[in-house]
């Protein structure tokens, strides 16, 4: 964490660098009301310039899943202010509603004639792990 701003390009910014913590401090995909919670003083045209430039760079990416509010969790090193390249598939919970990246260990591929394919996002729902074991 400590130079990913630097990497991407970005100006190191104590409230950037209070936002970037927020988000390592999950494992899991967040709203921007978890976000704002964990913000001590924030202006809120700040934090939302925040959040798109993290998504500009390749820092967050966007998870929207049907008729939710957006989530936001980290990107792996490989994104880019080009492309978004993941490789594993959102999960929300039907019992906590949490969303999660999780890795698979083999993403599908698929083929469409006549379309070129730039991003695939596969989304899933169900109990997850933790939910699964207070049974």
């Amino acid at each position: 964490m400590k130079n990913l701003l630097k990497d991407k390009k970005l100006s190191e910014t104590p409230f950037r660098k209070e936002v970037l913590a927020i988000f390592s401090s999950y494992k899991n995909a967040i709203s921007m009301a978890v976000i704002e919670r964990d913000l001590k003083n924030y202006n809120r045209i700040t934090l939302y310039r925040t959040i798109k430039i993290f998504l500009e760079k390749g820092l967050i990416h966007e998870i929207t899943m049907s008729g939710d509010a957006s989530n936001y969790a980290l990107c792996q090193d490989s994104c880019s202010s080009k492309q978004h390249q993941h490789q594993h598939v959102h999960f929300k919970c039907s019992q906590c509603e949490m969303v999660t990246c999780v890795e698979v260990a083999e993403f599908p591929s698929l083929h469409l004639p006549n379309y070129q394919i730039e991003q695939l996002e596969i989304q899933a729902t169900g109990v997850c792990k933790s939910c699964l074991l207070e049974k």
